[in-house]
Protein backbone atom coordinates (compact mmCIF):
# COMPACT_ATOMS: atom_id res chain seq x y z
CA UNK A 1 0.00 0.00 0.00
CA UNK A 2 0.75 3.46 -0.67
CA UNK A 3 0.49 6.17 2.38
CA UNK A 4 1.49 9.72 3.15
CA UNK A 5 3.16 10.28 5.92
CA UNK A 6 5.45 13.37 8.21
CA UNK A 7 8.31 12.13 9.89
CA UNK A 8 9.11 15.58 10.96
CA UNK A 9 6.18 19.00 11.41
CA UNK A 10 6.70 21.64 8.60
CA UNK A 11 5.97 22.83 5.48
CA UNK A 12 4.17 20.79 2.54
CA UNK A 13 7.29 19.63 1.59
CA UNK A 14 7.33 17.36 4.79
CA UNK A 15 5.04 14.71 3.67
CA UNK A 16 6.40 11.71 2.06
CA UNK A 17 4.66 8.92 -0.50
CA UNK A 18 5.97 5.78 1.47
CA UNK A 19 5.12 2.21 0.54
CA UNK A 20 4.34 0.51 3.97
CA UNK A 21 3.10 -3.25 4.69
CA UNK A 22 -1.07 -3.57 3.65
CA UNK A 23 -2.10 -4.18 6.91
CA UNK A 24 -4.38 -6.83 8.40
CA UNK A 25 -8.02 -5.68 9.90
CA UNK A 26 -7.26 -6.95 14.05
CA UNK A 27 -10.18 -7.28 16.13
CA UNK A 28 -12.71 -4.54 15.51
CA UNK A 29 -11.49 -3.07 12.38
CA UNK A 30 -12.20 -3.42 8.80
CA UNK A 31 -9.45 -3.20 6.01
CA UNK A 32 -11.12 -0.36 3.63
CA UNK A 33 -9.56 0.04 0.56
CA UNK A 34 -9.52 3.79 0.08
CA UNK A 35 -11.50 5.39 -3.53
CA UNK A 36 -11.43 9.01 -2.13
CA UNK A 37 -10.16 11.07 0.73
CA UNK A 38 -10.86 14.29 1.84
CA UNK A 39 -7.86 17.69 2.37
CA UNK A 40 -8.79 19.75 5.70
CA UNK A 41 -7.52 22.59 7.59
CA UNK A 42 -6.87 19.84 10.81
CA UNK A 43 -3.89 17.84 8.53
CA UNK A 44 -2.56 21.46 7.88
CA UNK A 45 -2.58 21.91 11.65
CA UNK A 46 -1.20 18.27 12.07
CA UNK A 47 1.56 18.72 9.28
CA UNK A 48 2.78 21.13 10.65
CA UNK A 49 2.94 20.58 14.78
CA UNK A 50 0.03 23.26 15.78
CA UNK A 51 -1.73 20.06 16.26
CA UNK A 52 0.76 17.51 18.25
CA UNK A 53 0.43 13.91 16.98
CA UNK A 54 2.51 11.17 17.69
CA UNK A 55 5.33 10.75 14.70
CA UNK A 56 5.73 9.52 12.32
CA UNK A 57 2.28 10.55 11.72
CA UNK A 58 -0.16 9.81 9.02
CA UNK A 59 -2.17 12.14 7.79
CA UNK A 60 -5.43 12.60 6.62
CA UNK A 61 -8.80 11.77 8.67
CA UNK A 62 -11.76 11.26 6.36
CA UNK A 63 -12.28 9.08 3.29
CA UNK A 64 -14.62 6.64 1.28
CA UNK A 65 -13.61 3.42 -0.29
CA UNK A 66 -15.12 -0.68 -0.05
CA UNK A 67 -14.30 -3.04 2.76
CA UNK A 68 -11.83 -5.38 1.61
CA UNK A 69 -11.78 -7.70 4.65
CA UNK A 70 -13.29 -7.78 8.76
CA UNK A 71 -11.16 -8.54 11.40
CA UNK A 72 -12.47 -10.59 14.73
CA UNK A 73 -15.78 -9.36 16.26
CA UNK A 74 -17.79 -6.97 13.51
CA UNK A 75 -20.68 -7.31 12.64
CA UNK A 76 -21.80 -3.41 11.57
CA UNK A 77 -19.93 -3.77 8.23
CA UNK A 78 -19.03 -6.92 5.60
CA UNK A 79 -16.56 -7.15 2.99
CA UNK A 80 -17.85 -5.45 -0.32
CA UNK A 81 -19.59 -2.67 1.34
CA UNK A 82 -19.16 0.60 0.58
CA UNK A 83 -18.48 2.84 3.43
CA UNK A 84 -17.16 6.65 4.33
CA UNK A 85 -15.82 7.55 7.98
CA UNK A 86 -14.54 11.08 9.37
CA UNK A 87 -12.20 11.59 12.60
CA UNK A 88 -9.96 8.35 11.32
CA UNK A 89 -6.37 8.91 11.06
CA UNK A 90 -4.20 7.33 8.39
CA UNK A 91 -7.01 7.81 5.38
CA UNK A 92 -4.09 9.45 2.97
CA UNK A 93 -3.93 6.32 2.09
CA UNK A 94 -4.72 3.80 -0.75
CA UNK A 95 -5.13 1.43 2.10
CA UNK A 96 -6.23 1.56 6.31
CA UNK A 97 -7.22 -0.66 8.82
CA UNK A 98 -10.02 1.21 10.98
CA UNK A 99 -12.25 1.27 13.07
CA UNK A 100 -15.54 -0.89 11.92
CA UNK A 101 -18.34 0.70 14.80
CA UNK A 102 -17.08 4.38 13.34
CA UNK A 103 -17.55 3.03 9.41
CA UNK A 104 -20.87 4.42 8.24
CA UNK A 105 -23.07 2.73 4.92
CA UNK A 106 -23.03 4.84 1.88
CA UNK A 107 -25.94 4.83 0.04
CA UNK A 108 -26.93 3.18 -3.28
CA UNK A 109 -26.20 6.20 -5.77
CA UNK A 110 -23.99 8.09 -3.57
CA UNK A 111 -20.26 8.42 -5.29
CA UNK A 112 -17.02 7.98 -3.59
CA UNK A 113 -16.08 11.39 -3.75
CA UNK A 114 -19.21 12.87 -2.53
CA UNK A 115 -19.22 10.65 0.07
CA UNK A 116 -16.06 11.87 0.95
CA UNK A 117 -16.49 14.98 0.63
CA UNK A 118 -19.22 15.32 2.60
CA UNK A 119 -18.13 13.38 5.88
CA UNK A 120 -15.66 15.68 8.41
CA UNK A 121 -16.86 19.00 6.49
CA UNK A 122 -20.46 18.19 6.31
CA UNK A 123 -20.83 16.73 9.69
CA UNK A 124 -19.06 19.73 10.91
CA UNK A 125 -21.39 21.99 9.29
CA UNK A 126 -24.55 19.76 10.70
CA UNK A 127 -23.98 19.53 14.22
CA UNK A 128 -23.21 23.51 14.50
CA UNK A 129 -26.29 24.62 12.96
CA UNK A 130 -28.74 21.71 14.36
CA UNK A 131 -26.56 20.62 17.93
CA UNK A 132 -24.49 24.02 18.99
CA UNK A 133 -26.96 26.54 17.83
CA UNK A 134 -29.98 25.39 16.29
CA UNK A 135 -31.11 27.99 14.30
CA UNK A 136 -34.90 28.24 13.51
CA UNK A 137 -36.77 30.79 11.44
CA UNK A 138 -36.12 34.15 12.55
CA UNK A 139 -32.18 33.53 14.01
CA UNK A 140 -29.67 35.51 11.84
CA UNK A 141 -26.29 34.19 11.19
CA UNK A 142 -22.90 34.83 9.81
CA UNK A 143 -20.74 32.52 8.21
CA UNK A 144 -17.44 33.00 7.83
CA UNK A 145 -15.45 31.45 4.99
CA UNK A 146 -19.14 30.66 3.51
CA UNK A 147 -17.65 29.75 -0.19
CA UNK A 148 -14.82 26.87 1.67
CA UNK A 149 -15.70 23.83 2.16
CA UNK A 150 -17.88 24.11 5.82
CA UNK A 151 -18.84 27.22 4.71
CA UNK A 152 -20.92 26.29 1.68
CA UNK A 153 -22.76 23.23 3.31
CA UNK A 154 -23.43 25.12 6.43
CA UNK A 155 -24.85 28.48 4.35
CA UNK A 156 -27.21 25.24 2.53
CA UNK A 157 -28.05 23.53 5.91
CA UNK A 158 -28.85 27.02 8.29
CA UNK A 159 -31.32 28.54 5.30
CA UNK A 160 -32.72 24.87 5.36
CA UNK A 161 -33.10 26.10 8.93
CA UNK A 162 -34.74 29.19 8.20
CA UNK A 163 -32.27 31.41 9.27
CA UNK A 164 -31.13 34.32 7.92
CA UNK A 165 -27.33 33.83 6.51
CA UNK A 166 -24.71 36.86 6.07
CA UNK A 167 -21.47 35.00 4.85
CA UNK A 168 -17.98 36.63 4.33
CA UNK A 169 -15.98 35.86 1.43
CA UNK A 170 -13.31 37.22 -1.27
CA UNK A 171 -14.62 39.13 -4.02
CA UNK A 172 -14.65 35.91 -6.86
CA UNK A 173 -15.47 33.72 -4.17
CA UNK A 174 -19.01 35.76 -3.04
CA UNK A 175 -21.68 34.33 -6.04
CA UNK A 176 -20.32 30.48 -4.80
CA UNK A 177 -22.01 31.72 -1.14
CA UNK A 178 -25.27 33.77 -2.57
CA UNK A 179 -25.70 30.23 -4.27
CA UNK A 180 -25.43 28.43 -1.01
CA UNK A 181 -27.82 30.64 0.27
CA UNK A 182 -26.19 33.38 1.96
CA UNK A 183 -28.79 36.21 1.94
CA UNK A 184 -25.67 38.96 1.74
CA UNK A 185 -21.93 38.15 1.20
CA UNK A 186 -19.36 40.83 2.65
CA UNK A 187 -16.33 40.75 0.94
CA UNK A 188 -13.79 41.17 3.77
CA UNK A 189 -10.82 41.60 1.67
CA UNK A 190 -12.49 45.55 1.39
CA UNK A 191 -14.62 46.09 3.92
CA UNK A 192 -14.51 45.60 7.76
CA UNK A 193 -17.28 42.90 8.64
CA UNK A 194 -17.82 44.00 12.28
CA UNK A 195 -19.23 47.53 10.93
CA UNK A 196 -21.74 46.25 8.39
CA UNK A 197 -23.64 43.56 10.77
CA UNK A 198 -24.61 43.85 14.64
CA UNK A 199 -27.29 41.94 16.95
CA UNK A 200 -26.36 38.67 15.27
CA UNK A 201 -27.69 35.40 17.23
CA UNK A 202 -24.98 33.29 16.22
CA UNK A 203 -21.31 33.74 14.63
CA UNK A 204 -19.61 30.75 12.81
CA UNK A 205 -15.92 31.50 12.98
CA UNK A 206 -13.48 28.87 11.38
CA UNK A 207 -10.77 31.90 10.77
CA UNK A 208 -9.75 32.34 14.53
CA UNK A 209 -7.18 35.07 15.26
CA UNK A 210 -8.29 37.65 12.38
CA UNK A 211 -11.83 37.82 13.15
CA UNK A 212 -12.04 36.62 16.84
CA UNK A 213 -12.46 40.45 18.27
CA UNK A 214 -15.11 41.67 15.83
CA UNK A 215 -17.29 38.73 15.41
CA UNK A 216 -17.67 39.31 19.14
CA UNK A 217 -18.82 42.76 18.49
CA UNK A 218 -21.20 41.37 15.84
CA UNK A 219 -23.63 39.68 18.54
CA UNK A 220 -26.57 40.78 19.95
CA UNK A 221 -26.55 40.34 23.77
CA UNK A 222 -26.26 36.53 24.94
CA UNK A 223 -25.40 35.69 21.43
CA UNK A 224 -23.18 33.18 20.55
CA UNK A 225 -19.57 32.96 19.39
CA UNK A 226 -18.82 29.41 18.08
CA UNK A 227 -15.36 28.97 17.01
CA UNK A 228 -14.47 26.14 15.13
CA UNK A 229 -11.31 26.51 13.67
CA UNK A 230 -8.06 29.11 13.43
CA UNK A 231 -7.52 28.98 9.49
CA UNK A 232 -5.45 32.67 10.31
CA UNK A 233 -4.11 31.07 13.43
CA UNK A 234 -4.54 30.62 17.12
CA UNK A 235 -6.48 32.94 19.00
CA UNK A 236 -4.40 35.23 21.28
CA UNK A 237 -5.70 35.19 25.48
CA UNK A 238 -8.31 37.21 26.37
CA UNK A 239 -9.69 38.63 29.15
CA UNK A 240 -13.14 36.94 29.75
CA UNK A 241 -14.51 39.98 30.91
CA UNK A 242 -15.19 41.13 27.23
CA UNK A 243 -17.75 38.28 27.28
CA UNK A 244 -19.86 40.56 29.80
CA UNK A 245 -19.03 44.01 28.35
CA UNK A 246 -20.58 42.52 24.89
CA UNK A 247 -23.74 41.53 26.42
CA UNK A 248 -23.13 38.11 28.72
CA UNK A 249 -21.61 36.70 25.58
CA UNK A 250 -21.63 32.99 24.78
CA UNK A 251 -18.38 31.53 23.38
CA UNK A 252 -18.05 27.91 22.36
CA UNK A 253 -14.98 25.87 20.75
CA UNK A 254 -16.83 22.97 19.39
CA UNK A 255 -15.04 19.75 17.76
CA UNK A 256 -16.75 17.28 15.58
CA UNK A 257 -15.80 14.28 18.09
CA UNK A 258 -17.66 15.48 21.16
CA UNK A 259 -20.61 15.52 18.64
CA UNK A 260 -20.86 12.32 16.96
CA UNK A 261 -19.08 10.14 20.03
CA UNK A 262 -21.57 7.79 20.03
CA UNK A 263 -22.64 5.35 16.80
CA UNK A 264 -26.05 6.57 16.75
CA UNK A 265 -25.14 10.24 16.66
CA UNK A 266 -22.62 9.43 13.77
CA UNK A 267 -25.20 7.57 11.91
CA UNK A 268 -28.00 10.17 12.38
CA UNK A 269 -25.84 12.77 11.47
CA UNK A 270 -24.08 11.36 8.07
CA UNK A 271 -27.55 9.86 7.02
CA UNK A 272 -29.36 13.72 7.49
CA UNK A 273 -27.17 14.27 5.12
CA UNK A 274 -26.74 11.76 2.60
CA UNK A 275 -30.91 11.99 2.22
CA UNK A 276 -30.81 15.61 1.77
CA UNK A 277 -27.72 15.21 -0.98
CA UNK A 278 -29.88 12.37 -2.58
CA UNK A 279 -33.47 14.62 -2.27
CA UNK A 280 -31.63 17.76 -3.73
CA UNK A 281 -31.48 19.61 -0.54
CA UNK A 282 -27.48 19.49 -0.28
CA UNK A 283 -25.12 20.19 -2.87
CA UNK A 284 -21.80 19.03 -2.58
CA UNK A 285 -19.05 21.03 -4.22
CA UNK A 286 -15.66 19.45 -5.08
CA UNK A 287 -13.44 22.23 -5.71
CA UNK A 288 -10.13 20.41 -6.63
CA UNK A 289 -8.70 16.78 -6.92
CA UNK A 290 -5.04 15.47 -6.67
CA UNK A 291 -3.27 12.51 -6.72
CA UNK A 292 -2.42 10.65 -4.27
CA UNK A 293 1.43 12.05 -4.71
CA UNK A 294 0.28 15.56 -4.93
CA UNK A 295 -0.80 16.04 -1.60
CA UNK A 296 1.91 18.72 -1.17
CA UNK A 297 0.24 20.92 -3.76
CA UNK A 298 -3.31 20.21 -2.24
CA UNK A 299 -1.97 21.71 1.15
CA UNK A 300 -0.30 24.23 -0.69
CA UNK A 301 -3.76 25.12 -2.48
CA UNK A 302 -5.68 25.13 0.48
CA UNK A 303 -3.23 26.99 2.81
CA UNK A 304 -3.56 29.78 0.18
CA UNK A 305 -7.32 30.02 0.16
CA UNK A 306 -6.92 29.22 -4.18
CA UNK A 307 -9.67 26.53 -3.42
CA UNK A 308 -13.14 26.85 -2.75
CA UNK A 309 -15.63 23.52 -1.68
CA UNK A 310 -14.29 20.27 -0.97
CA UNK A 311 -10.13 19.09 -1.98
CA UNK A 312 -10.14 15.64 -2.52
CA UNK A 313 -7.49 13.17 -3.26
CA UNK A 314 -7.84 10.16 -4.97
CA UNK A 315 -5.74 7.55 -4.41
Amino acid sequence: MLAIRVHQPGGAESMRVEELPTPAPGPGEALVRIEACGVNFIDVYQRSGQYKVPLPARLGLEGAGFVEGVGAGVAAVKPGDRVAWANLPGSYATHAALSADRLVPVPAGLDARTAAAVMLQGMTAHYLATSTFPLRPGHTCLVHAAAGGVGLLLCQIASRAGARVIGTASGDKAGLAREAGAAEVIDYTRTDFSTQVKGLDVVYDSVGRDTFAKSLRCLRPRGMLVLYGQSSGAVEPFDPQLLSQGGSLFLTRPTLAHYTATRDELLARSADLFRWIANGELRVRVGATFALADAARAHEALEARRTTGKVLLLP
